[in-house]
């Protein structure tokens, strides 16, 4: 597995290196967002962890040009931890974030579990039940790809991972804390900002009114569920 790390802090990329490397991966460096950006259009890059605060071209640039084209994992690992940079970054569509300072060992672990949960959806999977259609919505499991009325539409990875789990459970009533635990597979942590985060962009794609939802419902004190109000077709 190829993993790219851009920061531009030396001593960081050195020892996030040494550390992936000690596990496995082959790895990537750049020190700003436009070498992660040339490096990712000529390299297999399987999971990108990316700061924030880089010259030339920072972390939320880059990642809006990576998911114009890719769904590989995106890790966030930077200095600016408050709230609002968390739910931008998520928003834009990376798949986790941790602040600095940090534990490497924490860092690798969730590496692992990223690239886990990506490679997934990348076995062979069997020809039975490869599609679901709820609605007038349709997953093609086998492809990974959704469509709405028969059109495609586009999905960042959690995104997708979300709403099959959505469409694999209809009619079910799921906490926050249930699905980060479903579609993030971690056990001891939670973040239910994350979950909100991607509940609004997969409303933004899927409804046709995102504030009067026909799909994805909130259970007001308890979380959300899949419920189509509308006429089967």
């Amino acid at each position: 597995m190829v993993i790219l790390i851009a920061d531009d802090e030396s001593d960081i990329r050195n020892l996030i290196k040494i550390s992936l490397e000690e596990n496995g991966y082959t790895v990537l460096t750049a020190q700003n967002g436009k070498e992660a950006w040339d490096i990712l259009t000529t390299h297999d890059v399987h999971l990108a962890i990316l700061d924030v605060m880089m010259p030339v071209m920072d972390g939320f640039n880059l990642l809006r040009r990576i998911r114009e084209h890719s769904t590989i994992p995106v890790i966030f690992l930077t200095a600016r931890a408050d709230d609002m940079d968390k739910v931008l970054g998520l928003g834009l569509g990376a798949d986790d974030y941790l602040a600095k300072p940090f534990s490497i060992a924490e860092l690798v672990a969730r590496v692992g579990a990223q690239l886990r949960r990506s490679n997934e959806y990348l076995l062979p999977k069997e020809k039975s039940n490869v599609s679901i259609t709820y609605g007038n919505l349709t997953i093609d499991k086998e492809k990974c790809c959704f469509f709405k009325d028969g059109e495609p539409i586009e999905l960042g990875a959690k995104e997708y991972k979300l709403l099959l789990y959505f469409m694999e459970h209809p009619e079910k009533v799921f906490t926050k804390r249930q699905l980060y635990h479903a579609v993030w597979d971690e056990d001891y942590y939670f973040d239910d900002n994350t979950v909100m985060v991607h509940i609004s962009r997969i409303r933004n794609r899927i409804e046709d009114d995102p504030q009067k939802p026909k799909y994805l419902k909130t259970i007001r004190g308890i979380g959300y569920k899949l419920h189509y109000t509308g006429e089967m077709p």
